[in-house]
């Protein structure tokens, strides 16, 4: 059987994928950013654009359920640019969502998220590609497992992947043993996000060791370590057997982030320099593939 992608105008092989930003945002509004949403179609069509300029192929956009992801958009901003574009559910930490709507959702989030997936986003019938979740700063906190173990359903409903904020690049191990030991998802099933920002190589290799994949996203921020740490961590790391685990990506959050277009025209030459055309390859196409591909369900219904 062929691996596909669930992308918002429908599966493709995952061979097609191509230059893949594999976590990024084209909207995107929470509380918890006042006044920099990401809500402009135009720019977004811009920076897709732009994007596709530089190589660029496709965007997952790990933006979820509640957060403006704005599924109606998607699908023709994804045809105009010629870009594959990956949607997402799942959902955030509690902070991002009124408290209302999260007692309104508690109770049915598995099966919102199954909805989402193999149905449609709201009233359209744009699906959803992957199931993304977050952590709290080195824990899981009673919202987290709420949300993991209900991912941990919807992938075994689906076989979507299920991709993971770490806050600040923290708890990948607990939320591990959360999803893989006691919810049953293989570790290949799930993508970890942010470890740049912890740039503790001893658990890198940890949670590198352990199947999953390791994404390493939201270059050019001075307050985090990202850029200046990031060939070192990957050279790291691929020359430890885990290359083929890493993954890349821009994660545009607010409008002055430089995101998508800078992961290609400035950090990939940087990346190449230190590990090679071929290894920064793989990070940018072959891993993403599988990192995103849908696998048969472990349950029916």
């Amino acid at each position: 059987m062929v691996a596909v992608v669930r992308t918002v105008l429908g599966d493709i092989p995952a061979g097609e994928l191509g230059v893949c930003d594999a976590h990024d945002h084209l909207f995107l509004r929470s509380p918890v950013l006042p006044g920099q949403e990401l809500d402009d179609p135009v720019t977004a069509a811009e920076r897709l654009r732009a994007f596709g300029g530089f190589g660029g192929r496709s965007v997952v956009q790990w933006t979820p359920y509640g957060m403006g992801r704005r599924a109606d958009l998607l699908a023709e901003l994804s045809r105009s640019a010629g870009t594959h574009v990956v949607a997402a559910t799942g959902l955030h930490q509690a902070v991002h969502y009124p408290a209302a709507l999260l007692d309104r959702i508690r109770s049915t989030l598995a099966s919102l998220f199954v909805s989402e997936l193999t149905a449609g986003i709201g009233s359209t019938t744009v699906r959803a590609g992957l199931i993304k979740v977050a952590g709290a700063f080195h824990t899981v906190d009673a919202h987290a497992r709420l949300t993991m173990t209900a991912a941990a359903e919807a992938h075994h409903r689906t076989g979507a992947p299920i991709a993971v904020h770490l806050e600040l690049g923290t708890a990948a191990l607990d939320v591990l043993d959360l999803l893989c030991g006691t919810l049953g998802v293989p570790p290949h099933r799930v993508i970890l996000g942010h470890l740049g920002r912890s740039p503790d190589g001893a658990a890198h290799r940890e949670v590198a060791r352990a199947g999953a994949f390791l994404a390493f996203d939201g270059p050019s921020r001075a307050h985090h370590a990202t850029d200046w740490r990031l060939p070192e961590e990957l050279a790291a790391l691929a020359g430890a057997g885990f290359g083929g685990q890493l993954l890349l990506g821009g994660d545009t959050t607010v409008p002055e982030t430089p995101g998508m277009p800078y992961l290609l025209r400035r950090l990939r030459p940087r990346l190449t320099e230190v590990l090679g055309a071929e290894a920064v390859e793989d990070m940018l196409v072959a891993n993403p593939a599988r990192a995103f591909a849908f696998e048969a369900p472990t349950r029916v219904g």
